[in-house]
């Protein structure tokens, strides 16, 4: 799940859709701008979402998985 499969919106709406997300845009505003229908840009939005909790959360299984030594008294 860590990356956008297929999409039928051409890259340049991609990579205009993905702008707005990191500047902060409403999926609203930002479909408005980009062409797209407002329920494609919220779907867009939660994609670009989930992708990001996904890579956090595996980072985080990486970086604190595994077994812990304590020290003993």
């Amino acid at each position: 799940m860590g990356r956008m499969r297929k999409s039928r919106l051409s890259k340049h709406k991609q990579a205009r859709l993905i702008e707005h997300f990191v500047a902060g845009t409403t999926a609203r505003t930002a479909a408005s701008l980009c062409g797209v229908h407002r329920n494609t840009a919220a779907f867009y939005f939660l994609r670009l979402r989930e992708i990001i909790a996904y890579e956090l959360e595996a980072e985080s299984e990486a970086m604190f998985g595994g077994e812990i030594e304590a020290p003993s008294r």
